[in-house]
């Protein structure tokens, strides 16, 4: 995964609401190079790798789109050329200005076209890391589009075996945030059944907090003291 969260309950339940929150509700400017003056994708383009070869980063992944959708051109059924395109279009989008410029969301865009492309071919395995990738791209500090990055994460909790309290909390969230209550209950209450016992009563006293918050159209900071 792109990030550790196969922790299987070893996290703190605040630790695990922040972090899920700063991540996919408005956090990403180291991790994706956004808003920073470097030319490069922040943590997500040393995970997505970088094979310039001494050229820009710009140039490079230009390049690397170029072949990418040719091979789409080529191939048009086949999932895996799409998936590949999409990953580096997400990663081209976070080059530069970022997300929020207007190049940025262009190619953002672009990176959600190959994604949606990649799923309408209904691989065997859906990718998981890209589905949180784009999970990304949908949400706030993207697109916008809170359905569609409900539908991404919830792609990321359905392919993820074993199932994972921290990926559930996360699929909560924002289906509360997309004002999508029915699926946020149910996210939570799999995060719940998830987690360790101990820390049950304070992760559900959490997500019904910000289900409220998210109801009210609030960004408050549940407080939620430490498990463990």
């Amino acid at each position: 995964m792109l990030f550790d969260l196969r922790g299987r309950g070893r996290r703190r339940t605040i630790k695990v609401i922040y972090v899920g929150l700063a991540l996919l509700l408005g956090g990403g400017l180291v991790l994706f190079g956004i808003g920073s003056n470097t030319s490069g994708g922040g943590l997500v383009e040393g995970i997505l790798g970088n094979d310039s070869g001494g050229e820009s980063p710009d140039k490079a992944l230009d390049e690397q789109i170029e072949n990418a959708a040719k091979v789409t051109k080529q191939r048009p059924r086949d999932p895996a050329a799409w998936a590949k395109l999409s990953r580096l279009r997400f990663q081209r989008a976070g080059v530069g200005g970022g997300f929020k410029s207007e190049g940025g969301r262009e190619k953002l865009v672009l990176a959600t076209q190959a994604w949606e492309r990649y799923v309408e071919l209904k691989p065997k395995d859906l990718d998981e890391d890209l589905a949180l990738l784009m999970t990304r791209a949908y949400g706030a500090d993207g697109l916008n589009q809170p359905v569609k990055a409900v539908r991404a994460m919830a792609i990321v909790t359905d392919e993820t075996k074993p199932p994972n309290t921290n990926l559930y909390q996360q699929l909560a969230i924002l289906a509360y945030r997309a004002k999508q209550t029915s699926t946020g209950d149910l996210a939570a209450d799999r995060a719940v059944e998830l987690a360790p016992a101990q820390e049950r009563k304070q992760l559900r006293a959490a997500l019904e907090q910000l289900k409220t918050d998210a109801a009210s159209g609030s960004q408050g900071q549940t407080q939620v003291p430490p498990s463990g």
